[in-house]
């Protein structure tokens, strides 16, 4: 119950002092992603992978900084609990007129969990539930600029207005031939679109800030025509001469949802209020979740707190229990899941076995590598939790007889509550190895491919996987291939990729054990046959695409490039997408494209992806 006054004069002045924590944190923030332009402009590629490093660790230091102040000014950890209810309160009365509430919020809840025992993790102490409404903000309190510009050509003045939109984000940097690329961008509307019919009501919407990652820059938005609205992206980047070109025009939900994949870096993207960004994303593709949206943007903590919400709230709508996930057991990670649930539960284990020289927190720091590195669409994004409590009575005896052997120091029960002190969460995809084993032929020819596709994504990325098991590999609802098993992961720089010795007597040739020297980060790429290729259909496509990968000159190659500065080009669409030209980039492909993914499912039913611009 909250007090029914408030009669303590510290109350406020600590509410005033976790806001001004984060509003410290939001300008931190947003300076960072609106430096990503300039960056973008001067091609400074390695500062923009260490920017984005940078700016996730700037909510855990804020946090820090907004609980050691109150430690220190207002000694909280002795507040009694009505003192922490009239904070909130006062907390709730700063929301008001504030751009950014529910980040504001999650912030609060994050200092004070980090302050009070779990056991006050409830409504009157934290956010549960949102306080204060992030509709039609910008109703109220207009923003310094609009989330969007809209624009409304004729089928006669189009291309104008194509030009404007791109020369109204203001890129300091000159094109190489803006007019031909709007051509480009004209002709794959046409070829999308045909010769339709516009409505009085013809419009085309793109958000007011340009969406920079990796090597590029990425206008988005909607085209509108009576009743259909048709998502949109235009990726800008860099030729070798410096000069910008539009590399491709990305229509419809399913390009902008790979754009957006959970397995990719998150975007630097300056907005005043985020939640409007995240409402104008949402309606270009209704079947992404909101929390996704707010990782895309950088907001992984609210994006957190968005899908622990999520999860409750599926909980409280579901009866399914929690099992061990299906598939080949892990030697470091114990994984369950929720069949209804499109999500896996991973807990560190307690103990391996001798063949895994690890310990928890050298497994932890792989996954906050992956947390902070640029994932190029090929590792799983993850979300790290601690103290969960999950219903007691939703776990199957076997699962919870797996938790008590192999992880008892991270459990912990509180009445009908199974408490696990710290697991990640990340999207549930089909284990590689399971899905070569039902696939058709056709099917098994894209999963190969893409399995290669993906490890030299990662090679790109200054990843070396470590182990390269199908089983550590998932396949998305898209056929994309993404890795998922992060304990054996080291960045590429830190390897030494070997050719195995030639014998130098017979006794070496028969042995049976390694005669040679091998060092602690030597790797043997000729030795990843036998592992990964003995179903020979396997092995015949794998050698057909992607036998380049058992040749150390491979591994070297890239290795060497890396240390030299060079920042390689990995796009997050296909090859066909892209405008055709000599020039188009800086550096070549690093995967090769091959067929197009067979169908995994049936398509989702889309009208405003899928037919947008037919005539009424």
């Amino acid at each position: 119950m909250f007090p029914r006054a408030l009669d303590d004069t510290r109350a406020y002045d600590i509410a005033r002092a976790l806001m001004d924590g984060f509003n410290r944190h939001y300008r931190l923030f947003r300076e960072a992603s609106a430096a990503a332009k300039a960056r973008f402009e001067a091609g400074d590629w390695q500062g923009q992978q260490r920017a984005a490093r940078e700016r996730i660790e700037f909510y855990d230091r804020r946090v820090d900084e907004a609980a050691e102040r109150l430690s220190t000014e207002f000694n909280v950890g002795s507040l009694p609990m009505h003192v922490w209810q009239q904070v909130k309160l006062h907390y709730i009365g700063l929301l008001v007129n504030h751009l950014q509430p529910e980040l504001a919020e999650t912030f609060f809840n994050s200092v004070n969990t980090k302050i009070l025992h779990r056991s006050y993790f409830h409504n009157d102490f934290i956010f549960v539930r949102p306080a204060v409404s992030t509709e039609y903000i910008e109703n109220d309190e207009p923003a310094s600029q609009p989330t969007y510009r809209a624009y409304y050509p004729t089928r006669d003045t189009l291309r104008e207005t194509l030009l404007r939109i791109v020369d109204n984000y203001q890129l300091q940097r000159e094109f190489e031939d803006l007019g031909r690329d709007i051509e480009y961008v004209l002709q794959a509307m046409r070829a999308r679109f045909g010769d339709v019919k516009l409505r009085a009501n013809f419009q085309i919407q793109v958000l007011t800030s340009l969406f920079f990652r990796n090597k590029g820059a990425y206008i988005v938005g909607k085209v509108v025509n009576g009743f259909t609205e048709t998502p949109f992206a235009l990726p800008i980047l860099h030729n070798r001469r410096g000069q910008l070109f539009i590399d491709a025009a990305l229509f419809g939900e399913d390009d902008l949802l790979l754009l957006f994949s959970f397995a990719r870096a998150y975007f630097m993207v300056d907005m005043e209020i985020p939640s409007a960004y995240v409402q104008f994303l949402r309606s270009l593709m209704p079947r992404k979740p909101r929390w996704e949206l707010y990782n895309a943007l950088g907001l992984h903590k609210q994006g957190k707190n968005q899908f622990y919400r999520d999860f409750l709230y599926h909980l409280r709508h579901s009866s399914d229990h929690f099992r061990i996930a299906p598939g080949i057991k892990g030697m470091v990670m114990l994984v369950f899941d929720l069949p209804s649930f499109p999500y896996v539960f991973k807990v560190i284990k307690d103990f391996y076995p001798p063949q895994k020289e690890t310990t928890r927190e050298q497994i932890q720091s792989k996954y906050l590598l992956v947390k902070t590195h640029d994932r190029v669409g090929r590792m799983a994004d993850t979300m790290e939790y601690s103290n969960v409590a999950f219903p007691l009575g939703r776990f199957e005896e076997e699962l919870i007889a797996e938790l008590r052997e192999f992880c008892p120091s991270l459990l912990e029960i509180e009445g009908d509550s199974l408490v696990i002190r710290h697991l990640y969460i990340e999207r549930r995809m089909i284990p590689l190895n399971i899905y070569l084993r039902d696939a058709t032929p056709e099917q098994m020819e894209h999963a190969v491919i893409e399995y290669g596709n993906a490890i030299k994504d990662l090679v790109a990325a200054n990843i070396f996987p470590g182990d390269m098991l199908w089983k550590n590999f998932g396949v998305t609802r898209h056929g994309k291939v993404v890795f998922y098993d992060y304990d054996e992961i080291e960045y590429l720089t830190d390897c030494n990729f070997r050719k195995v010795p030639e014998p130098r007597t017979e006794e070496e040739e028969l042995s049976g054990e390694v005669w040679y020297p091998v060092g602690p980060r030597d790797v043997f790429p000729e030795t990843f046959g036998p592992f990964l290729l003995g179903n020979p259909q396997v092995r015949e496509l794998f050698m057909r695409h992607h036998a380049d990968l058992l040749d150390p000159a491979f591994w070297e190659g890239h290795k060497e490039r890396i240390r030299a500065g060079h920042v390689h080009d990995v796009f997050p669409y296909e090859r066909s997408k892209r405008f055709r030209r000599a020039n188009a980039a800086g550096s070549p492909f690093t995967s090769y494209d091959g067929p197009p993914p067979p169908k995994l499912h049936p398509p989702a039913a889309n009208t405003a992806a899928n037919s947008a611009f037919n005539p009424l």
